[in-house]
């Protein structure tokens, strides 16, 4: 998710903070951010005020950080306590992670405007927050052993979860200290640490979820166990849009273990005592589906949809000069037509939701990177007011956005009124993977203008496809613009004149697209890096001195872009039928820079070989440069995936692909050496989620392009026509 900056119109990172005694002796210094102009008074509290984010030092001495922001594998429960442990004077292995509850008035994320995590912006959003809270701690701890010693604060200082009394030796203990803290002042300003002074800012960090994860002892929401649970199996209709027509279950009541069989208006689930006995009786239904109006609906009906939607008007994303003009008197012109498919979350962890509706308010546990809203889910479906559902959230075994939507858990819910107790809802793989909420399928009409000596005086984009935010939020909308969709308009080079323009084609209903780890970038960085390549190509100049060209007043970019030449070996020779790549984002709304070169081999019977794969990244001040390195990893496996497998399809109204023997993950042998080159800098921090999915696919289709001369505009990769005829 992206160019989410636009949802926090309205929103800073302003905080108040407040202290209180935690139960059993402790200090709580509570942090909330607020409305743009509101901030609250900041004084001592008689109880423990629930924040945006607590930090409850107890008298044991061990610091709990309550966090508003949901841990699916980037790091999160790591990076974000080092904020805290860094102006706090604690060691990082002191801190425990409590999940936040569902609040959006006090858990808002102030960059995304409601509580959730996506958008690359866990870091952001708590990069000043986070380190106010623990300098505010500190000062506290500070002042309250100074009280107690009887003597000036500026002589005490805090290390590693003491306060020491620097002329004479003395130390008192955090956990000593806590419930005196509590009764301190609130100081209205705090002064945060210099970059010289970082102990933890900036190093690498082992994970503190790690432990949990190697030995099992983590509990995600597929793992979820409660007293007198059901398991539930779930067949939903397989055409999109249809509905439950009947159901023979004598067979599936008929095997041992089997309860319960529940009807909704179009899916029907199993609730057994077993994960085992739900997936046979499921398998034992005779099921008749209404397939509906959509039984017809195929991607070759998609396809042509968008293109005829193509020749309407769109709205315009960015306008500059007169491009009409500039291709009218171009020395060369080039068009080209790029086409990028819906794909697929295939998260590890399918999606699961265990349910105890109790007539009166209902208890939901999980795994969402949308707290709040699936509790307003529930809420709806139900008919229950908001504050009867009670929400637990858990570690989440991949997000990449799927679970910033909430239909498996309004599923659940509905399911839930019809059973006595709790149940926990699993969707096969196969139901994950044809009842997702995929990346939009997207059709895109490039066409730029050269001079005589090469220099591109225009660029013309028209972006074609369906809006997620429209859906998701519809108040980010301006004007009938998705700023995601049309991210291209955050392009760092520089033209003369500029036209990026968005038509907008819905899929039929209920069909519909969703967030996808990077989403509108993933798909424009393929079309603009690739376009960007054949422009260069037209020119006849080498592709990197191309961009360099279109990148003279961007001299953080460029840095970033010579890394990543000087790192891969640019420039220098390469064995026939192999070829280097280069392809560049500078995402104005991710405040990161990321370059890749890839470097491939083509063999004559098409088998394609990437070699190397080499990042520069600028993502400013790092937190944890070994999960900054991660995320670039990690991503890029997961572009890379994309990129050579990646497509669902439509037949008959139905997901073709069902599970990973078509639907392909890179495997460990695909995956080549990775050098990855982290650029240091005190530049505030950009996000890192999701910006290593967007590069690769372009800088591969650009080293095929430069080992073979065939240039691939479509996804995901067709060797076939990388072939010698």
């Amino acid at each position: 998710m992206n160019s989410l900056k636009h949802a926090g119109a309205g929103m800073d990172r302003r905080y108040f903070l407040t202290a209180s005694a935690a139960i059993g002796g402790g200090l709580v210094v509570s942090l909330a951010t607020g409305p743009l102009g509101h901030v609250a008074a900041a004084t001592p509290a008689a109880t423990a005020f629930q924040p945006d984010a607590s930090v409850t030092i107890g008298s044991d001495g061990l610091v709990s950080f309550t966090l508003p922001l949901v841990e699916m594998g980037q790091g999160t429960y790591t990076s974000i306590p080092m904020l805290i442990a860094e102006e706090l004077e604690v060691p990082l292995s002191q801190v425990r992670i409590v999940h936040a509850p569902s609040n959006p008035k006090l858990f808002t994320n102030p960059l995304l405007g409601v509580q959730a995590t996506g958008g690359s912006t866990a870091v952001r959003a708590a990069w000043e927050p986070m380190r106010k809270a623990g300098a505010s701690a500190r000062t506290m701890l500070v002042a309250a052993a100074a009280r107690t010693w009887n003597v000036p604060p500026a002589s005490c200082r805090a290390t590693r979860a003491t306060v020491v009394h620097t002329p004479t030796g003395r130390v008192l203990g955090y956990g000593a200290l806590a419930q005196r803290a509590a009764k301190e002042a609130v100081p209205e300003q705090v002064e945060l640490k210099a970059p010289s002074q970082y102990r933890l800012i900036g190093t690498p960090a082992k994970r503190l979820d790690l432990s949990g994860k190697v030995n099992g002892s983590a509990v995600f929401g597929i793992d979820v166990r409660l007293p007198g649970m059901k398991i539930a199996a779930v067949a939903a209709c397989p055409v999109f849009g249809g509905k439950l027509a009947s159901v023979d279950d004598t067979k599936a009541r008929a095997v041992a273990g089997v309860r319960q069989i529940v009807k909704l208006d179009d899916a029907v689930a199993v609730i057994a005592d077993h994960n085992g006995a739900a997936r046979k009786g499921l398998a034992a239904l005779q099921i008749q589906w209404d397939e509906g109006a959509n039984a017809k609906f195929s991607t070759e009906v998609w396809a042509g949809q968008l293109k005829e939607a193509s020749k309407g008007r769109g709205v315009s994303a960015a306008k500059i000069g007169n491009v009409d003009a500039a291709l009218a008197a171009a020395a060369v012109k080039v068009q080209a037509e790029y086409w990028a498919p819906n794909l697929a979350h295939a998260t590890l962890e399918p999606m699961n939701c265990t349910v105890h509706w109790r007539k009166t308010e209902c208890e939901v546990w999980l795994g969402t990177q949308a707290l709040a809203r699936a509790q307003e889910g529930v809420s709806r479906v139900t008919g229950l007011p908001v504050d009867k559902v009670i929400v637990h959230n858990h570690l989440i075994g991949g997000g990449f956005g799927r679970r910033l939507d909430v239909d498996y858990v309004e599923q659940a819910a509905l399911i839930a009124r019809q059973v006595e107790g709790p149940v926990k809802v699993i969707w096969s793989r196969e139901e994950d993977m044809q009842h997702d909420v995929y990346r939009p399928f997207w059709y895109d009409q490039l066409s730029a203008a050269l001079d005589a000596s090469g220099k591109p005086t225009a660029f013309r984009h028209r972006v074609i496809g369906s809006s997620v935010v429209a859906r998701w939020i519809p108040a980010w909308m301006k004007d009938g613009l998705d700023p995601d969709a049309v991210d291209a308009a955050q392009s760092p080079y520089e033209f003369e004149n500029i036209d990026v323009e968005y038509v907008r084609h819905e899929p039929p209903p209920p069909l519909t697209t969703g967030f996808w780890r990077g989403v509108g970038p993933t798909h424009n960085a393929f079309v603009v890096e690739g376009f960007i390549d054949e422009l260069a190509n037209a020119a006849k100049q080498d592709p990197m001195a191309f961009r360099r060209a279109l990148l003279a007043r961007q001299p953080r970019v460029m840095a970033v872009l010579d890394q990543v030449a000087q790192r891969s070996g640019w420039g220098t020779p390469l064995p026939a039928r192999c070829g280097r790549g280069v392809a560049l984002l500078a995402k104005e709304s991710w405040e990161s820079i990321l370059a890749q070169v890839v470097e491939v081999q083509v063999g004559n019977d098409g088998l394609l070989t990437i070699k190397r794969i080499t990042s520069a990244l600028d993502c400013g001040q790092m937190i944890n440069p070994d999960g900054v390195t991660a995320q670039v990893q990690g991503a890029t496996v997961f572009g890379l995936t994309a990129a050579l497998y990646g497509n669902i399809t439509f037949k008959d109204g139905r997901v073709v692909q069902s599970n990973f023997h078509d639907y392909q993950m890179v495997r460990m042998n695909e995956v080549s050496p990775m050098d990855i080159s982290l650029i240091t800098n005190h530049e505030k921090p950009g996000g890192m989620g999701e910006i290593g999915t967007t590069l690769v696919a372009p800088a591969l289709v650009n080293a095929i392009h430069a080992a073979t001369g065939v240039r691939l505009r479509k996804l995901p990769i067709d060797t076939d026509l990388l072939k010698l005829t």
